[in-house]
């Protein structure tokens, strides 16, 4: 696929198109308003927005309405072309949403993450990384284990995101890749808890039933709007919209407001990591 170039410049680059089709939306909003000679003000105009919405569109931190998108079609005489891809996009299909999602990832300025199955990825040694993916039937490990590790620069990168996980007790339980390599796990879980950027704190078995239970989740703040990735077996989905977002957000509040303190969590990580090296011994 050819990607046609916009100016020379890399300020306020717009998203790669192939990565998903809002990125496309995203991509092409742009390409065409400046094929047609238009500013950001008059387009702006044009939708009943501000300027900054449409900075926000253009870098797809931000969802063409299907009104607006009819906005575009009349004025730019496109034929219904933007109609359509919102249209397929809003049904939600993301022939890649892994790389969407890892894309939209690495430009969150806030991550808050609950994970209920496994240790999340940016928190991952390469041992505990390589034993799920083997388990997982994953070919070419090491090339993931390395795009993997590459994600987690974002830590500890000038103005890194603020990460706020909360995991679930099991997910400290899980011996992925045996004792040795769990118990380095938990300390790489540690080491990031002192990162004044990175806070850990675990959801006790002892609470029961909660909201997390339904699944895995992740919150991206990016551009001051919040989108979220969903994961499971064999896929995942990026939800996108108000409405959507909102929901995942009160039930992030809600598994937090169940979640032990920081310290408390400390304390059960490092108790944990000291049973693993007993068991090592037995």
């Amino acid at each position: 696929m050819i990607i046609p170039v916009i100016g020379g410049s890399a300020v306020n680059e717009p998203p790669d198109p192939r990565t998903s089709l809002w990125a496309t939306i995203a991509f092409y909003l742009r390409f065409f308003r400046m094929q047609h000679g238009e500013s950001g003000d008059i387009l702006a105009r044009r939708l009943g927005c501000s300027r900054s919405s449409i900075s926000r569109l253009e870098a797809g931190e931000a969802e063409l309405t299907p009104e607006q998108a009819d906005k575009v079609d009349e004025g730019w005489n496109l034929g219904g072309l933007f109609g359509t891809l919102v249209y397929y996009a809003t049904l939600g299909h993301d022939p890649d949403w892994l790389k969407a999602h890892l894309e939209l990832e690495a430009r969150a300025k806030t991550l808050r993450i609950y994970e209920g199955a496994v240790i999340p990825g940016l928190f991952q040694t390469p041992e505990y990384a390589r034993s799920l993916f083997a388990a997982n039937g994953i070919k070419d490990i090491e090339k993931h284990v390395k795009l993997r590790m590459e994600r987690q620069a974002a830590l500890t990168r000038p103005n890194p995101p603020q990460v706020w996980a909360l995991l679930a007790e099991p997910v400290l339980e899980w011996q992925v890749g045996g004792p040795e390599v769990m118990r380095g796990q938990l300390e790489r879980l540690l080491e990031l808890a002192d990162l004044p950027e990175v806070s850990i704190r675990i959801v006790s078995k002892a609470e029961g039933a909660h909201a997390g239970l339904g699944g895995t989740f992740k919150i991206m703040t990016v551009g001051g709007v919040d989108l979220v990735y969903t994961d499971a077996i064999g896929g995942g989905r990026l939800a996108r919209g108000v409405q959507e977002t909102e929901r995942f957000s009160n039930w992030y509040e809600s598994i937090g407001a169940q979640a032990l303190p920081a310290g408390s969590s400390r304390r059960l990580i490092k108790k944990m990591m000291e049973g693993t090296r007993d068991d090592s011994v037995a």
